[in-house]
């Protein structure tokens, strides 16, 4: 990739030594979990979205070459690929300098510059273009342009300024400089199309709406988007006259002394209206869709982080709670180990409303199983539901209640992953079931679904699903290898997930697993077939084996690294399987009489990854997701009435969009803390817990406006 790594490295502010490996690391197959957390060194440290972003930036270089090599082409073919032009492509940075270069030389449908060309109008176009000072008049010299096809001067003339009108909105200079003034002084318009049907007042902050297009939020843009699709509203470009005259003026102007002024204006004033202004309304609508649709999958991935980051309630027998009324509350009982062990159906709402019956049977299944936890779907009746768990928990020690986000619960169900993993539980059960399991371990259980359903972003149907979905698994695979996996009880959807692995490897480690008994080792996954050396180098890292023949096996050490920390070990007089007390001791001791960088000279290793290997030595397999704050398990329920103003409470963040966060506080509605109460400088990410306080209840319309307490 020559010239690539100073490119991006000037973009993206890193050092060309570190773009240029990471790019060779990637072309050589590495993924970029193994990357990061394994090649250190060789990247000079730089995290996953570092590395993401020098993998996007390698594509959208390699595509305008690409492009580019298109564009060179297909002019040459036309003959028409002078020196100047041909230096000017290959100068070209970006994808959209390319196209305006492109503009007048890409194929296009019949035009109607191309039937005046065809009437032999050329040479009148050119001669308007050079606005001669003196000379005959426009209609004089039209005459010698007519024929069978152009009967008189009005028509010759017309067909000239045709010529004229395209050859201005396809300069690649007027283009530029229109699209530049239009995206700083134009203006987003919309207003309601007459008669459309918006009863819920969806759209009512947009039926006359104005806006600078700099200052346009992405939000906006895509409530302007939908509703324009949903035929509510329309929406357009405005561009002031000066700005595009200004533009054109770049190259093209009419001479006030010349007889040809008038028809220059007028083919000016064509190719504006009928030509230019549309092509750059279609460019900034594109543009500021894109930079939208970028906004909106990046808040979608931080809030997808955060909600898969949840700490793990591991351990505890859950009794997980579908909600519904008329189809009753599902019920399923899942011990620590994730297995259902009881289910159950009650019907305490409407219509049936029996209450008692169905506390008894929760009692029932809390004292049979020794349940330490309930965990409640947020779905329809989830609010109702929670003050049948309120009453239950009430007063009963070791027994709390939880609202789990149940967004793609429904999915799963239905799915053949789930039908392969209960294949005796009835489709509604099974949902019952991946409630509980997501309070004992969240990650676990949401990637079983695919990230566009779990619901934590806003307008995530009106983006562009592919980049969305690139941008999620992205995320997923981040978490999933900063966290690691058990090769002995992870699922399929999981070990997806982590680096080099991929669905087809999934299901053989699972396969040999179940054909073959619990891994003992790492080395055992060689026996894997189709899991080759490649494979093994990017994954092996991050699947762990507890209780295994080697200690080392259940931290996050890769086995590359194993003689490293081996003789770390050894420095430190102690072995992998030295009680966890006594080692972190020893290698504390260890550090305080030998700096990291003697040590890691004196065993031939990086600092990093001699940092990474002490770590772990000291805390194997420690959890990252511990540093989160815990899900608040709650034992009484609060109601609408039960809010005052200056209350102050705390709450889960739910979900984070532009304007604020969505918090839980315990009520049926979620509060809103509106972006102007949150101090400047603090980030929020679902799974927060935080204090807030009331500012104000609104009833009637189920709002909720909360403030921050420091």
């Amino acid at each position: 990739m020559p010239g690539y790594d100073q490119k991006l490295a000037q973009q993206l502010q890193l050092r060309p030594a570190q773009v240029a490996s990471t790019i060779k690391l990637l072309d050589e197959g590495a993924t970029v979990p193994f990357i990061a957390r394994y090649r250190k060194e060789m990247t000079g440290g730089l995290d996953e979205d570092a590395i993401r972003n020098i993998l996007s930036g390698a594509t959208q270089l390699r595509n305008l070459d690409e492009r580019r090599e298109t564009v060179l082409a297909s002019i040459e073919e036309q003959g028409k690929l002078t020196p100047e032009l041909k230096s000017q492509i290959i100068r070209a940075e970006t994808m959209t300098a390319l196209e305006d270069l492109y503009q007048p030389y890409k194929p296009k449908r019949r035009t109607r510059a191309m039937m005046a060309r065809e009437k032999g109008l050329q040479e009148l176009a050119d001669l308007i273009l050079n606005q001669p000072r003196d000379g005959k008049s426009a209609e004089q010299l039209a005459q010698a342009f007519l024929n069978d096809d152009v009967p008189n001067t009005e028509e010759a003339l017309a067909g000239a300024r045709d010529i004229i009108a395209e050859a201005i909105s396809d300069h690649p200079e007027v283009r530029g400089m229109a699209r530049q003034k239009a995206l700083r002084y134009g203006l987003v318009q919309a207003e309601k199309v007459k008669d459309a049907p918006d009863e819920k007042g969806v759209y009512q902050s947009y039926y006359d709406f104005e806006f600078r297009i700099e200052r346009v939020k992405p939000y906006q843009t895509l409530a302007l988007n939908r509703g324009e699709a949903e035929k509510v509203l329309r929406v357009h470009i405005d561009v002031a006259e000066r700005d595009w005259q200004q533009a054109i003026e770049l190259v093209f102007r009419a001479n006030p002394r010349s007889p040809l002024a008038e028809q220059m204006r007028l083919a000016i004033d064509d190719a504006a209206k009928r030509l230019l202004l549309p092509a750059i309304e279609r460019d900034v609508r594109a543009i500021l869709t894109e930079q939208a649709e970028d906004h909106a999958i990046n808040v979608f991935a931080t809030n997808l982080r955060g909600l898969l980051n949840q700490p793990p309630l591991a351990g505890r027998t859950v009794i997980g709670l579908d909600p519904g009324f008329r189809t009753g509350c599902k019920v399923a009982v899942v011990d620590a180990t994730g297995k259902v062990v009881d289910t159950a159906v009650i019907y305490p709402h409407e219509p049936q409303k029996q209450w008692n019956q169905a506390l008894r049977i929760l009692e029932a299944l809390v004292i049979k199983h020794s349940a330490a936890l309930i965990a409640i779907g947020n779905g329809t009746a989830s609010r109702e539901t929670e003050q049948l768990a309120a009453e239950l928990t009430r007063g009963r020690e070791g027994l709390n209640y939880l609202i789990v986000n149940e967004a793609g619960a429904s999915v799963y169900s239905a799915s053949p992953l789930a039908k392969a993993e209960l294949p005796d539980l009835d489709v509604t059960l099974r949902g019952a079931a991946s409630i509980a399991r997501r309070a004992q371990d969240p990650l676990a259980e949401l990637v079983k679904i695919d990230p566009k359903s779990i619901g934590v972003g806003l307008y995530q149907h009106d983006v562009n699903q592919g980049k969305l979905t690139g941008a999620l698994d992205g995320v997923v695979e981040t978490v999933v290898n900063r966290v690691g996996v058990d090769v002995n009880t992870a699922s399929p959807a999981l070990l997806t997930h982590v680096a080099g692995i991929g669905p087809k490897l999934a299901e053989r480690i699972v396969a040999h697993r179940d054909e073959n008994g619990p891994f003992r080792d790492r080395k055992t996954l060689k026996k894997v077939g189709g899991l080759g050396p490649k494979a093994f180098e990017q994954a092996a890292g991050f699947l762990r084996v507890l209780d295994g023949s080697n200690p080392l096996d259940a931290s996050a050490i890769h086995p590359e690294s194993y003689a490293i920390a081996e003789a770390v070990l050894k420095k430190a007089g102690i072995k992998a399987d030295t009680p966890p007390a006594l080692r972190a001791t020893a290698l504390i001791k260890l550090q305080a009489s030998q700096s990291i960088q003697d040590l890691a000279a004196e065993l031939g290793t990086g600092v990093p990854t001699l940092t990474d290997i002490v770590e772990q030595l000291l805390r194997p397999g420690r959890d990252p997701r511990e540093d989160a704050a815990a899900p608040m398990l709650r034992s009484d329920v609060l109601s609408m009435d039960d809010l005052m103003k200056g209350m102050q409470l705390k709450g889960t963040v739910r979900n984070v969009v532009d304007f604020g966060a969505f918090v839980d506080i315990g009520v049926k509605q979620d509060g809103l803390l509106h972006i102007s109460q949150i101090p400047r400088g603090q980030s929020l990410g679902v799974g927060d817990v935080i204090d807030v306080e009331i500012l104000n209840v609104e009833k009637e319309r189920g709002r909720i406006s909360l403030g921050w307490v420091g």
